[in-house]
């Protein structure tokens, strides 16, 4: 830029001295590009599968609405309409996508180990059986200080859709340390009941975000930094922080749970080898009536280096409202 800052000048007396015309002066000060061109956020197309948003002309995030694939990995672990990758704020790779541990793992995702429909078992988590499709773009807007990108999928079972699901992602700037996305989430069984439970014993089905490799993992909930894993723990927010590899310092996600969440506060299921999964309805089952909406309104609040767990019960107090932490302890 300071070539360009140095160039303008030049040019202008160039125009008083009459040294070239003053048309080809006026083009070439009409070519150069304007101060903050790259201001704002964009989306741009990947490929035929992905489409990323970037902010400033930094990613911010992929959403991937076609099949994605590995080489290496067993064909049926294939999926759709999730985001990866995350990245962090200074365009670091936050989320994990196809981890040999769990190759059904997909970055930020959402997702039911158990779906019951007509008294057949599905599991849209390990993906047998049933598929979360692509079907259209609701809104793709892209401003200086938001972006918003909705879509509609369906939940097949062979050719047969039997969910509609809505997806609403609204991403805002870098504030201080953190960015904020938010994530609504809305599903409607098509045609019959659709009765969804979480794993037995541990309650994950439903938001979840898998982190990147890397070091010193600490999990911190209202209560401060976890020490072990917790399975079916009521919570209305957690955070996943790590070292990752290649990094010198810390960065993290963050999952904060709207007041207005079907059985607010809800479960959860935390592992510190990498991941958060918010269990709804959690071990005890759900039936939805067909054509019956549920909503499901979270923050994924990405943030650079470590948080406490005051700048986190801040953070959520500042989305969720003041009283949203004492509801969560009723």
């Amino acid at each position: 830029m300071k070539f360009i800052t140095d160039f303008k000048p030049l040019l202008r007396r160039c125009e008083n001295s009459l040294a070239p015309s003053l048309a080809l002066a006026a083009l070439l000060l009409a070519s150069l590009p304007a101060a903050g061109a790259d201001a704002g956020f964009a989306f741009k197309e990947l490929d035929d599968r992905s489409l990323g948003l970037y902010d400033a002309g930094q990613p911010v995030l992929v959403y991937n609405f076609g099949v994605i694939r590995k080489d290496g990995v067993p064909p049926d672990r294939a999926r759709s309409t999730y985001v990866h990758p995350l990245y962090g704020l200074d365009g670091e790779v936050l989320s994990d996508d196809f981890p040999k541990d769990h190759y059904h793992h997909r970055g930020l995702f959402w997702a039911w180990p158990h779906v019951i429909i007509g008294g057949k078992e599905y599991d849209l988590w390990m993906l047998k059986g049933i598929e979360q499709r692509f079907e259209k773009w609701l809104t793709r807007e892209a401003g200086a200080q938001r972006a918003t990108l909705a879509m509609q999928n369906g939940w097949y079972v062979g050719g047969t859709n039997v969910m509609q699901e809505t997806v609403r992602l609204t991403v805002g700037p870098v504030e201080g340390k953190g960015r904020a996305i938010d994530v609504d989430l809305t599903l409607k069984p098509v045609g019959q009941p659709v009765t969804l439970r979480g794993a037995e014993g541990k309650s994950y089905g439903g938001l979840t975000f898998r982190i990147a490799r890397g070091t010193n993992t600490a999990i911190t909930i209202p209560a401060g930094v976890t020490a072990g894993d917790l399975p079916i723990t009521n919570l209305p927010w957690a955070d996943l922080t790590r070292r990752l590899d290649g990094r010198t310092a810390p960065s993290g996600v963050a999952i904060f749970i709207a007041p207005t969440h079907p059985d607010f506060p809800p479960e959860w299921l935390t592992r510190h080898y990498g991941v958060l999964c918010i269990g709804w309805p959690g071990v005890k089952e759900q039936t939805l009536a067909p054509g019956k909406e549920v909503s499901f309104s979270y923050r994924v609040w990405v943030h650079r280096g470590a948080v406490t767990d005051a700048e986190l019960a801040s953070a959520y107090a500042a989305w969720a409202g003041p009283g949203a932490a004492r509801k969560a302890r009723r």
